[in-house]
């Protein structure tokens, strides 16, 4: 595993505008934002996520296999399907802090020193609502100049996703110590601390 993108630094980012008005009880989002380790380990802390799996999204059950992922020819990204409270957070909030402390939206095709389309910045949609609410931010995003560079994001349909292998989940919880967390990971879990307190939740 390379190391991930740095989460040294994050953006403050708008609130949508255009956000979901479910009233369901349960609700999930896909999302690929470079190593899966980190993009878990953020989503993990935040309120209202019930919770966050590793795994592959963007190829066939076949190939969703770590080594197989890794050679970047299987279509899959490293993403972590989050299943959230509607009634407690939205899948705008989630964005938003997706796109602010999770990972770097303006890199394509790669996160810091991890290159490839496997590690593509991706939220794979299971209905129009979704990707309506995520073309909305993205374009507001823009639009705003929310960051030096345009927003890469990739909205794909999920067509299946494929937990990761076991040794993957839960990663930088139980691995604190390893130097990708510490440099990578664990300055993203700070940052969400700093940037959202009222979502932040300890483990």
């Amino acid at each position: 595993m390379f190391a991930c993108a740095s989460g040294a630094s994050a953006v403050s980012l708008p609130n949508p505008v255009v956000d979901e008005t479910s009233k369901a009880s349960s609700a999930t989002i896909t999302l690929a934002g470079g190593c899966f380790w980190g993009v878990q380990a953020v989503f993990q802390h935040v309120k209202g996520v019930k919770t966050a799996v590793s795994g592959y999204a963007g190829g066939d059950k076949s190939t969703a296999e770590y080594e197989t992922v890794s050679t970047g020819s299987t279509g899959h990204a490293e993403s972590v399907q989050v299943t959230y409270d509607p009634s407690q957070i939205s899948l705008g909030q989630l964005l938003k802090v997706f796109f602010s402390v999770a990972h770097v939206p303006t890199e394509l095709n790669y996160q810091g020193p991890d290159h490839g389309s496997q590690y593509r910045s991706a939220i794979f949609y299971t209905s129009d609502e979704q990707k309506k609410i995520a073309e909305a931010y993205i374009d507001q995003l823009n639009k705003a100049k929310a960051f030096s560079a345009p927003v890469v994001t990739a909205l794909e349909p999920l067509k299946g996703f494929y937990p990761a292998e076991g040794y993957h989940q839960d990663y930088a919880r139980l691995h604190p110590d390893n130097p990708y967390i510490k440099y990578n990971d664990l300055p993203k879990v700070v940052n969400l601390e700093k940037q959202f307190p009222e979502l932040y939740k300890a483990n």
